[in-house]
């Protein structure tokens, strides 16, 4: 996902400084403001294979 595209999904759920933040921050503070765990780029191996984020946070162990 482009990240105009992450900014404007952060802006619809009201995070804060959204505008300033880089790609892995945006998609962390987005997983917090929807009650999911900020697991982007912290997990080897994940298991959820339904995550929005799945392809670009696994890219490297596909």
């Amino acid at each position: 996902m482009k990240v105009i595209q992450i900014r404007e999904k952060a802006k619809a759920l009201k995070v804060k400084n959204y505008s300033r933040m880089r790609k892995v921050d945006l998609i962390r503070a987005v997983q917090l403001a929807e009650g999911n765990t900020d697991c982007f780029k912290r997990i080897n191996e994940c298991g959820q294979m339904d995550c929005l984020w799945r392809s670009d946070c696994q890219e490297d162990n596909t």
